[in-house]
């Protein structure tokens, strides 16, 4: 299976691509990076914070960035980076240059999972024409291509709500899950976590019923570049999560699930969802189901 083969090849951008097409004029460039302190005893289970001073110091040609916390995520969630209201996401995207005729590029540091979180939202949205950055930062810095210190900031847009609201659940939603046969919930956090060794998120474990496909196991370490198609493919098959109708993907907030949804939506999948809050919300709750090996 080659790139041609997934859903939307448009969704998915070289960094060779990128340099050829910075001065597209309906082109829109965004930092998606964000950093997770975590904190134990807290009031959430991390610190959320925005990489606005990074970004200044070294970006991508052309590129804006994206406050995650401040402008996307209900500021008084218990959980941190809770998708804040259909139209007030529509208006921070459209705040930052983004309208209907936009061709957008979502990048981010260190994890994919940044700009895919954004991608997915912009798909909550109803917007189709966003992609992510292959590699990321690391490998547009990797290949000797241009940085820039200079603030953009791209005229304000019109951005029309389509929304899709099925693609993000709750609690509830993953609760009538775990008795559903045709559902397959997938935890994409790393092995530890989802076999109970690592209680990050309070009670150690997963929600039962879940099979591993850890984000970070679809990422080339040493390109930081997704995997080849088939590879990943592969990730989903050896999980037993193949043969599902419905996919449920989780993590800790909401982000990292967002690098499985993408995949498994590019592999054909037409019954995809992020469970919103994750294990922030789920790990805690003594209410709720929870397994270990």
């Amino acid at each position: 299976m080659t790139r041609a083969d997934i859903r939307d090849p448009d969704a998915l951008v070289t960094t060779e691509w990128l340099a050829d097409h910075l001065h597209d004029p309906n082109l829109r460039i965004f930092d998606c990076s964000t950093v997770l302190q975590f904190e134990e005893g807290g009031k959430r289970p991390y610190r959320v914070l925005n990489c606005a001073a990074e970004h200044e110091a070294g970006h991508i040609p052309g590129a804006s960035h994206f406050d995650l916390q401040r402008d996307f995520s209900v500021e008084d969630s218990p959980f941190g980076m809770t998708l804040a209201e259909p139209e007030t996401v529509a208006a921070s995207f459209a705040r930052a240059g983004i309208d209907d005729t936009s061709r957008v590029i979502l990048y981010s540091r260190r994890s994919l999972s940044w700009a895919t979180r954004f991608w997915w939202m912009l798909r909550w949205l109803g917007f189709d024409n966003a992609a992510v950055l292959d590699g990321g930062f690391e490998k547009w810095v990797a290949e000797g291509e241009p940085l820039s210190t200079e603030t953009s900031n791209y005229p304000v847009g019109e951005l029309t709500i389509r929304l899709r609201p099925e693609i993000f659940v709750t609690k509830d939603d993953v609760l009538t899950a775990i008795d559903d046969p045709a559902a397959c919930l997938i935890n994409a956090l790393g092995r530890d976590i989802f076999s109970g060794e690592n209680p990050r998120y309070g009670r150690p474990g997963r929600i039962p019923g879940s099979v591993s496909v850890p984000q970070i196991e679809l990422v080339d370490p040493e390109t930081h570049a997704f995997r080849p198609t088939d590879e990943i493919a592969q990730h989903f098959e050896r999980a037993g999560a193949s043969g599902a109708d419905r996919h449920i993907t989780y993590c800790g907030g909401g982000i990292f699930a967002t690098v499985d949804a993408f995949w498994l939506h590019q592999l054909g999948r037409d019954n995809v969802a992020v469970y919103e809050n994750s294990m922030s919300e789920w790990g805690p709750d003594p209410s709720l189901p929870i397994e270990t090996n």
